[in-house]
Formats: C-alpha cells, structure tokens, sequence
C-alpha cells in the first residue's frame, strides 16, 4: 500500500491536475535517477528497480490530484516504491535477508548514480546502448530526447534499452564501481553519458524549454561526485571544468523573454567569475598529470573565450591550435565544424569567412552526412556564405538549419535571421 495521506497537505480545490502532474514530472525528472539506484543498491535487480519507480509515479498520478502533493514528494516515491519491492520480494523464496534491508534501508550514498551509470556502461553491452540506457534510466531523459541526441529513429532507441536492461538482468551484471584496470574500460563512456546529459540540458532537443537548468545542474552534479571518487583522472577534471564554464555563462545567455544571446553579445558581466576561476584550476591540476584528452582540450577552448574581456580581445590562434590538437586526439565533424568557426574569426592569413567556408565545404562525405540534420551545421554555413556574399545559398542554408532546429530560442533566433535578409 501506498503512505498514508499527508494531514499537513489536505486536497486543496486551487491545486489543479495539471500543476500536480507538472510537479509531479519535475520530481522524476530530478529524482527518479536517485530513486532506481537506491532500490538497486538494496534489491540487487536493475530491471525490478525501474519497475518500482514507475509503479510510483504511476500511483502519485492516482494520488497525488486528489491528495495534495506531499512535503516531500521524493521521499513519497521512495516509500511507496520501497512497500511494492517488500510486497515482491515477499513472493521470492530467498527474499528474508533483502527484506531486512529494504524494510529499514540505510541513507542513500552519494555515488548511488554514478554505480548505477557504471553498471550502465558495462563492456557487455553495445556502447549506443550503454548510453541511451543510462541516460533513460538514470538521468531520467525520454526516449525522444535520446534519439535527437543521437539523430535516430525513437523506436530504435526503444529497442536499445530494452536489449539493454534484459542484458543486464540475463547476465547478473554487478551494480558498482569498478576497480583497477576494469575502471578505464568504462570511465570513457561514463564520461560521454555525463556530457550528452549536459549537453541535452544546456540547450534542450525537445519541449519549450530552450535551457533544462535541472539537467544541466544533475550533470555538473555528477561530474563533481566523478572528480571526488577519482581526483587524479585528468579527463574526469576535464569534463568538470567545461561544464563549469558552460554553466557559469547561463545568466548571460538569455534574454527577459527568453530569446537566446549569442556569445559575442553576451554581457560578460553577468558570468559567473567565480566558476570560470574554479574551472581554471580544474584545467591547471589536469595538465600537470600530463594525460592531455578530449574533454581537458575544450575546457581549454572554453576557458580562452572566459578569460576574454570582450569579443574583440578573444584569442582566436590560440583557440584554432587547440582545435587543431583537439582533432588530432579526438576527430569528428562536430569539432571540425567547432574548428571552422574559429577560423571564420581567425585574424591571420589562414582565417576569414572564405577559407572556413572552404574547410566546411572539404569535410569527407561521411561527415556532411552525419551533420546534414545537426542545425548548427547549416546554420554556421549560412554566417559564412552571408560573409563572403552568397546571400541566396545563405538563405537556403538557415533555412534547412530551421527545418531541424527544435530548440524553441535556436527556432526564433533562425527565423529572426531569415526575416532580415
């Protein structure tokens, strides 16, 4: 059986349905990762853990318009979940140990999560699905989501986290942290889980929210417990100090009616100073471990944009060497795009808006195919074929950029281009 009602929330006629179910989806959103790794933890059972926890929602759904939403709404979900696990686990033959523990379970660790994202990330199961399970079950991302993070079919992500959660039951994967030399095998994956989960905060793929401040939050969140339990992994520092600095320009980056603001017009006053030095120390006690890596490279390309006092003062050379050492470690057409950017603003004889165009225009078949629905890519074409004069194909190319823009702010930014040419 559910908690009992909560006398100190009585139904209130002014509380609506709907505002219950949007609490209601901002608990999940933020807790129900906690939440599957607590039962976990406890019921040794990823895929009866899951079910729990939507058992719960399911039954705050019921509860919850009619009751009030409870003080602690989490907490709510956990016991409800906790009493169904006792529920099943009395129906198992071997239940009598884990329902000592799960009647009276102990305070939930802080790595809750990130054992979960490991057991997530075991090498038994395909990458793409390591990911998109973790970002399901433990980041709470939809299915929906997912597939436009990985600019594919929402059913095959379907499929992949199904395979993936049967995978882990099938073959008693352990819910841990690994050790020794089990941990670089994973950390990599663990790593890429984290920042597609920013990534998807930052600058959401679906909804009305043009920034998931709660997403964004429980990725910087993670990182940190990351850092934590492995101080001296240098890309583990670097991934913390690139979210802090993407983090500490969210106050910048939007306008009072929600219009996104471009870097260059940003008002650098209202970063957060104070993170962007945090972050500069981050990157200073990765490069003295001297294991230089993907994530330390674009906190460094971040950091030159911080460290700027205006657009004008950005050290763009600086910025294309660290691209070019970026490529060289970790090639893929979202860098070379991020590359040919940089060069656009590039002062010297090897920039400008023709040999950026040039660059992007070079890019192997494959990689023009694995842009050809990422928005920037037309987008970042358009500025290009505008600066060098070819006003028509730079209508043409906003034009596909906003077919496959779904981001609310990056849609009216487009729009607003295509109605000043």
């Amino acid at each position: 059986m559910p908690p009992p009602h909560d006398p100190a929330h009585p139904h209130d006629p002014a509380h609506p349905q709907d505002e219950v179910r949007a609490e209601l989806a901002r608990v999940v959103r933020e807790h129900a990762g906690r939440l599957t790794a607590s039962l976990v933890r406890v019921l040794g059972d990823f895929a009866a853990a899951e079910d729990l926890v939507q058992d719960a929602i399911e039954t705050a759904l019921r509860r919850w318009p009619a009751d009030g939403v409870p003080e602690h709404p989490d907490a709510w979900l956990l016991t409800t979940a906790r009493r169904r696990g006792i529920d099943l686990l009395r129906r198992q033959a071997t239940y009598r140990d884990k329902l000592a523990r799960l009647a009276w379970p102990a305070p939930a660790e802080p790595d809750d999560r990130l054992k979960l994202i490991f057991t997530c990330c075991h090498p038994a199961l395909p990458r793409t699905a390591q990911i998109a399970l973790t970002l399901r079950t433990v980041c709470g991302l939809t299915t929906a989501q997912i597939a436009a993070a990985f600019l594919v079919p929402e059913a095959t992500v379907g499929q992949r986290i199904t395979r993936a959660k049967r995978k882990i039951t099938q073959a008693g994967i352990p819910y841990r942290i690994p050790a020794g030399t089990e941990l670089p095998e994973r950390l990599g994956q663990v790593l890429a889980v984290i920042y597609l989960l920013f990534n998807e905060g930052y600058l959401t793929s679906t909804g009305e929210r043009p920034h998931a401040a709660d997403l964004a939050g429980d990725a910087e969140w993670l990182a940190a417990q990351l850092a934590w339990l492995l101080p001296r992994e240098p890309e583990v520092l670097g991934l913390l100090a690139l979210v802090r600095l993407h983090q500490a320009r969210t106050g910048a980056r939007f306008d009072a009616a929600g219009g996104l603001i471009l870097l260059p017009d940003q008002d650098r006053a209202l970063w957060d100073h104070e993170a962007i030095a945090d972050a500069t120390r981050l990157i200073e006690r990765a490069a003295k471990l001297r294991r230089p890596g993907p994530y330390q490279l674009q906190a460094a390309i971040l950091a030159c944009h911080a460290e700027a006092p205006t657009w004008a003062d950005t050290d763009w050379p600086q910025i294309v060497v660290l691209y070019d050492m970026l490529l060289a470690l970790a090639p893929s057409p979202v860098h070379r795009l991020q590359r040919a950017i940089a060069l656009h603003h590039h002062p010297g004889p090897r920039g400008g808006p023709r040999n950026a165009l040039a660059d992007l225009d070079a890019l192997p078949p494959a990689d023009r195919k694995a842009l050809e629905h990422y928005p920037p890519f037309h987008a970042t074409r358009a500025e290009l074929l505008r600066a060098t004069g070819h006003h028509e194909a730079a209508r043409t190319a906003d034009q596909h950029a906003l077919a496959h823009t779904t981001n609310p702010a990056q849609h009216a930014l487009l729009q607003q281009r295509l109605r000043w040419d």
